[in-house]
């Protein structure tokens, strides 16, 4: 083998300038092919848009058709400007004489040529998937290293070495390049320094369930990000028609993760926090850890499911009318049995077009006198749906409920312990009814909500169309609606309009694709609620044990199973840290084996010489933040994180707006002092609660009052040694 023939008066900077220079060239031609295309699909747009015009159907359609496919291409072209071009194969010439360049996305020139392969297409799979051992063809991999357009730097590694070739070997590993980038507030893909475990888990088969498992650091989740990105590309039709949504534990995390896809070339994806998943709400605080674990519970779904059966507060009981000869009474027993029939036929909501017929057959039933039995049914009914009274009562007795009113209900204590005895102590009760007096959701009550929307059902949609209507609308005209299983377009509602199929059906709330991330702290209600939006899907589920917030992990592990239905699962471990230094994760996994937790221990691969600082106990909690953190700041160039208990974010957040080193670094603590949302810009320095920081991670890491950490809750260890595992650089931890 030649390691290159390069001639003697060349230095290795000289080559590396050489080999960025013509790498440059080649992006640059990548580039304003990219800039052509961008003007092709804004020249499609207008020219969908001039269709439109044509004011006829057809046209439309094709406006729409041609607008939307032309808009999707803008949105791909203009998100992967950053880092295009990332990686070059050169191939033994046998197999292809020519160089392949990979990139974020597929780009061709104006003769149709391939200039880009996408990094998800099966060409460009031996990119990562190629090593010394199995090379498959490749004699030399290429990572180049850009900044905007401008490439920096190249990295070479050689797979061959029994290869005859004279192409030079530069640069001293991309992956460690990566590794000591500084961090920002938003998570980068990976793409360019993909691994070959990491690539495995990515392009497994998009049937099923495939679970990511691996400790801190190791890349579970963009990786899983990575894999969503591919499977769209792999089966666009599928995943982007019926919807991919990736679910996260916070709104912080999502917001560090929301620009992988997109510069992946994917943008249409659902990002959700476990408070948003419910279209509509939108929660951003945790309940105190001790409610927490009341509300996660299975047993909080038969709560809502007696809560969805109960009489709305303030709804009639009784019902008294005279007709002809008889006096007609609707008693509370005869009420109950009715409210029985027709929940014994489906969701509440649903039998909305059937209360008026079961009423009027149970009062019709009481007529005796002959002047009712001559005037007959026909007669009975149209007064009855004349009489403002019984229009009244009937829609009272029934009304359309949403799940935030019924929710509500739960605020009124005693409502809550009559629908609680058995399923919740009395404690516990106290302890929901705390939580709920303020009327503000929290992350833990959004699952609760989701599951009162399915007991309940959808509320169907009152209409102006009065076609075949009695006077009332009360009553469907001619049809036993004791006989209809669904909302039809002939089923009526009260006050003259008719009963339509709901605006959204809560079936419709399924995606082709569900991704969670950090499953391992899912409760089980909150495994019930992302259930129902896969049932149909394909899965990507991303966890630790070790590091899970939820404290009955076989309950946890009992709901998980019934989400997702008996799915064929496919495993993937991950056991290599890239985010700590050797030196903070030894900190951590000794932390680990310390406290008794079974933890998944990966290798770290990068040394800094930088050991964790101790510090502790201290008198003076402020000063000696203060000092950690403006040491740390001063030390790394990317963000900090002030990790602190729960109780003292306020007090931390008050601290950090106050120190004049940091202004420029923490301009928004401001804002955030006495508030429960971390800060949403783009400050260097943030203060946040140990469950804030899963998923995340940052340059330097200041620990305030561990002990107290790990005390807040059953699960405190797990969460301390989480935040332990933030670091990538700097790690204090001040007792």
């Amino acid at each position: 083998m030649r390691s290159g023939s390069l001639s003697e008066e060349l230095t290795p900077d000289s080559v590396l300038a050489s080999e960025i220079a013509a790498e440059q060239q080649y992006v640059d031609e990548v580039y304003v092919q990219l800039e052509v295309s961008t003007q092709s699909a804004m020249a499609l747009a207008q020219e969908g848009r001039n269709r439109g015009r044509l004011e006829h159907e057809g046209g439309l359609v094709e406006r729409d058709a041609m607008v939307f496919q032309a808009a999707k291409r803008i949105a791909q072209l203009d998100a992967a400007h950053e880092g295009l071009v990332f990686g070059r194969l050169d191939l033994d010439p046998s197999i292809d004489p020519e160089p392949r360049y990979i990139g974020r996305i597929g780009v061709r020139n104006a003769d149709r040529d391939v200039l880009l392969i996408d990094w998800r297409a099966p060409a460009a799979g031996v990119f990562y998937q190629a090593t010394a051992a199995t090379p498959q063809g490749v004699v030399r991999r290429r990572v180049l290293r850009s900044q905007h357009r401008t490439v920096v730097g190249v990295e070479d590694e050689l797979l061959d070495d029994q290869a005859e070739t004279d192409l030079p070997i530069v640069g001293e590993g991309a992956l460690m390049a990566q590794l000591s980038r500084a961090r920002d507030r938003s998570m980068h893909s990976i793409v360019a320094t993909i691994q070959a475990e990491q690539d495995k888990a990515i392009r497994a088969p998009g049937k099923g369930v495939v679970s990511i498992s691996g400790g801190p650091g190791t890349g579970k989740t963009v990786v899983a990000l990575h894999r969503a990105a591919f499977l769209l590309y792999s089966d666009r039709r599928r995943y982007e028609g019926g919807g991919v949504l990736v679910v996260g534990p916070s709104g912080v995390f999502m917001r560090y993760i929301e620009r992988v896809l997109p510069s992946l070339g994917e943008t249409a994806v659902a990002l959700r926090s476990l408070g948003e998943v419910v279209g509509g709400v939108r929660a951003t605080r945790h309940d105190e850890p001790a409610v927490a674990d009341v509300k996660g519970a299975t047993r909080m779904a038969e709560l809502m499911r007696r809560t969805a059966r109960q009489h709305a507060p303030g709804a009639p009981t009784s019902f008294r009318i005279y007709w002809r000869d008889d006096t007609i009474v609707l008693d509370p027993g005869t009420l109950g049995r009715l409210r029985r029939q027709l929940m014994s036929q489906g969701r509440r909501n649903r039998q909305l077009p059937r209360v008026a017929r079961t009423l009027l057959d149970a009062m019709w039933r009481q007529v005796q006198g002959e002047r009712g039995r001559e005037r007959g049914r026909e007669a009975f009914d149209d007064d009855m749906l004349g009489h403002a009274g019984f229009v009244e009562f009937a829609s009272a007795w029934w009304p359309p409920l949403d799940a935030t009113t019924v929710f509500g209900w739960l605020r009124e204590p005693e409502f809550l312990a009559r629908v609680g005895e058995g399923v919740v102590s009395r404690e516990e009760q106290l302890l929901l009814a705390k939580s709920w007096s303020s009327g503000d959701l929290s992350i833990e009550d959004v699952p609760l909500l989701d599951e009162l929307r399915y007991a309940l059902g959808d509320v169907p949609q009152r209409t102006d169309d009065e076609r075949d209507l009695d006077e009332t609308g009360l009553l469907e005209g001619g049809v036993d609606l004791q006989e209809l299983t669904t909302v039809s377009e002939r089923d009526y509602a009260p006050g003259g309009r008719q009963w339509a199929p709901p605006t959204h059906r809560i079936e419709d709330d399924g995606y082709a694709h569900v991704l969670i991330d950090e499953a391992q702290d899912l409760t089980p209600m909150q495994w019930r609620m992302v259930g129902r939006r896969g049932r149909t899907a394909s899965w990507t589920i991303v966890g630790d044990p070790a590091q899970s917030s939820w404290p009955d992990a076989p309950e946890a592990a009992r709901a998980r199973l019934e989400a997702l239905e008996g799915k064929e699962i496919h495993e993937f471990h991950l056991s290599t840290n890239y985010r700590n230094s050797a030196e903070i994760y030894a900190f951590a996994a000794d932390y680990a084996r310390r406290v008794g937790l079974d933890a998944d221990l990966p290798d770290a691969v990068r040394r800094t010489g930088e050991d964790p600082l101790v510090l502790g106990p201290v008198d003076d909690l402020e000063a000696a933040v203060r000092d950690a953190v403006v040491t740390t700041a001063g030390r790394v160039k990317g963000t900090v994180g002030i990790v602190v208990p729960v109780a003292r974010r306020s007090e931390v957040n008050a601290w950090l707006a106050s120190w004049p080193e940091l202004a420029d670094d923490a301009a928004g603590a401001r804002a955030a002092v006495d508030s429960s949302v971390t800060p949403s810009g783009e400050d260097r320095v943030v203060v946040l609660t140990g469950l804030d920081t899963k998923g995340l991670e940052f340059d330097g890491i200041v620990v305030v009052r561990p002990q107290e950490i790990e005390d807040e809750s059953v699960t405190g260890r797990a969460t301390l040694y989480v935040v332990l595992t933030r670091a990538t650089q700097l790690l204090t931890t001040v007792s």
